[in-house]
């Protein structure tokens, strides 16, 4: 089990809080001895943190003897806690909050026992046993229903295991509210072409059809959607183009709505983004 709870000061600072604080959560106690409300709250944190078992650690600061590191991190009155992650203090509290307060903030920064096993799942897959791992994922995603990230790891994976259908079905479970983060729409977007593509025909068959019947809209589409998941963008996009060149309304506007999802796959700051959207629009116009 992991030390849940040290003494620090400035020359351990660097290592015992902002390194540790790569490998786990370290919550940092600034305190003192003539201090009140410290009393009442530093058995609450060493309590906690015992309870917990090592998954944060506790990092006590005598504030009067490491002056240098209250003042750093701006501690203007104790007792100040601060929650580090990555080197950086990503949130805090002061004054002697009850137990239940202090609770809810420490559950707040730890990971689900649903995430701490979605994060197993991936580990197992890198690791070259994605039978275990798609296991996992599944079990994860029974422990927490609503975590949409594990829903589309699991997606990918079935789609690797050439799994389609179930893949088509996890990935249509996801949340619109997932959407919202942009590398979630990113991975979503990918997944859809993937699998928008992996039942069709192949290259050659597409760029045959197109060859003997240019209008032949259907291998068009087909073929932007296998180039893109192929990750040549430029050449799907310039399918999806001519497309909305020959039939703006084939599909349901299939050419522009594939065009939109491709964008969202690349991401705003991608060079053909604004090319193409600037295409897209003239087309259109």
């Amino acid at each position: 089990m992991s030390v849940s709870s040290i003494d620090v000061d400035q020359h351990s600072f660097q290592r015992d809080v902002l390194d540790e604080s790569r490998a786990r959560p370290v919550v940092v106690d600034f305190w003192a001895p003539w201090c009140g409300p410290c009393r009442v709250l530093k058995p609450v944190l060493e309590k906690l943190a015992a309870e917990y078992g090592g998954r944060f650690l506790l990092a006590k600061v005598n504030s009067d003897e490491n002056p240098e590191l209250s003042s750093r991190y701006a501690v203007r009155s104790i007792p100040s806690v601060k929650l580090f992650v990555d080197g950086a203090v990503t949130d805090e509290f002061m004054g002697a909050l009850p137990e239940s307060s202090v609770r809810e903030f420490i559950d707040r920064l730890l990971p689900t026992p649903a995430e701490l096993l979605r994060r197993q799942a991936m580990e197992a897959i890198a690791a070259g046993q994605p039978d275990e791992g798609r296991r996992m994922l599944h079990e994860a995603l029974s422990a927490d229903p609503r975590n949409d990230i594990t829903r589309i790891d699991l997606c990918e994976v079935l789609l690797q295991a050439g799994q389609h259908d179930e893949a088509r079905a996890m990935l249509g479970a996801v949340s619109r509210l997932a959407t919202h983060d942009p590398a979630v729409t990113r991975r979503v977007a990918a997944l859809r072409l993937s699998l928008s593509a992996a039942s069709g025909p192949d290259d050659a068959t597409l760029q045959a059809r197109l060859a003997s019947d240019a209008s032949d809209h259907d291998a068009r589409l087909m073929l932007a959607r296998r180039l893109i998941s192929e990750g040549r963008h430029e050449e799907g996009l310039d399918q999806l183009i001519e497309l909305v060149r020959r039939d703006r309304r084939f599909g349901d506007d299939a050419g522009r709505r594939e065009m939109l999802q491709t964008f969202d796959l690349l991401g705003s700051g991608n060079p053909l983004v604004s090319r193409y959207r600037r295409l897209l629009a003239a087309t259109l116009n």
